[in-house]
């Protein structure tokens, strides 16, 4: 058996006699930089490791290797009788999911059988954020509750991989009659994708207004920040990296939504998985503004961020969010900025 995880806390609970089989954690963090449907398009991968390293730090020929040596894997497949893959309700894995659903689909499976644990919750845990807050006893009785992955599944994910990487996100947004039960857990995951894209209200995404909030609120450590907004925006599996970039970009000049005041580095790739260091912020008064939507944070400094395959470009970007009605809408770019 091959048992594909999305992290190193779930394989080594799993390598303690959980499980019998190799297990491959992949390595990657589709919600973040530019993704393509193909992620292994040599072209593409050189553009992406260079965005990770300029934004997170990660050294290019490291992911270059790590990206190399996981696909090795996964293309010997047939060495196995069976892969099961287990991943979580959120952003983070269910992109990786979606990833390994349309890949598979693509391929002959023969004799090799696919099984999926996919879960969101777990007696006992009043909020579940992943598979690492289980014990190795609750671990234990998740073994063997796999489900078996058939063309329904293969061809949902697949779907769902080719709308995220797409160029136009509104494929992410299915009718509500849409039959989506095959990966019960991917609308959610991928609603809160959109609504990281720049709001109609003020030009913040999901994580920056949910920040700003908190600052307003009174919290003031960028590592309380961190577990409060990762809490409250649990369906992201935002990690502190990403976080990170998130709080760095915010207190950027010209146009500073938030300042540290003791000014510390924001934790690095090597420092990772350690959580962010507690540094203090406050927000600023252009923070104030923007957070009641006074000021559009857009239309003042513009923006140059990746969202799966949508490129937002400039001042007028192409695509926003509008919270009231929870889609994702297309802005006439013609239209002078406010």
């Amino acid at each position: 058996m091959l048992h594909i995880v999305n992290g190193d806390s779930v394989a080594e609970k799993l390598r303690q006699g959980i499980v019998q089989g190799d297990i491959l954690v992949w390595r990657e963090v589709y919600p973040h930089g530019p993704v393509a449907a193909d992620p292994a398009a040599r072209d593409h991968r050189t553009v992406r490791a260079s965005y990770l390293e300029q934004t997170l730090g990660i050294p290019p020929q490291e992911y270059m290797q790590i990206s190399e040596a996981q696909e090795k894997v996964l293309a010997d497949f047939h060495h196995h009788e069976e892969i099961v893959c287990w991943f979580e309700h959120d952003l983070f894995d269910q992109t990786m999911l979606c990833y390994l659903l349309h890949w598979f689909s693509g391929q002959s499976l023969k004799h090799t059988k696919l099984s999926l644990l996919s879960i969101g919750e777990f007696p006992g845990i009043e909020l579940f954020r992943g598979l690492g807050q289980l014990s190795l006893e609750q671990m234990k009785t998740l073994s063997g509750a796999w489900v078996p992955i058939g063309a329904q599944e293969l061809e949902s994910g697949s779907a769902w991989w080719q709308a995220y990487t797409s160029a136009d996100p509104s494929s992410l947004q299915p009718s509500p009659s849409t039959d989506t039960s095959s990966l019960p857990f991917a609308r959610a995951a991928f609603q809160s994708h959109l609504s990281r894209f720049p709001s109609t209200h003020n030009g913040l995404g999901i994580v920056e207004q949910t920040t700003l909030e908190m600052l307003h609120a009174g919290i003031r450590s960028s590592h309380d920040l961190f577990d409060q907004v990762g809490g409250k925006l649990h369906l992201l599996g935002m990690g502190d990296l990403q976080y990170g970039y998130v709080l760095k970009k915010m207190s950027q000049a010209p146009y500073p939504l938030l300042q540290l005041k003791v000014p510390q580095d924001f934790p690095s790739y090597k420092e990772s998985p350690l959580p962010l260091r507690g540094n203090e912020i406050e927000i600023t008064d252009l923070g104030r503004r923007v957070l009641e939507g006074e000021m559009d944070w857009i239309d003042l400094q513009g923006i140059d961020e990746w969202y799966g395959g949508v490129h937002l470009q400039g001042v007028r970007p192409r695509w926003r969010w509008d919270a009231s009605s929870q889609c994702i809408v297309e802005v006439d770019r013609h239209t002078p900025a406010s």
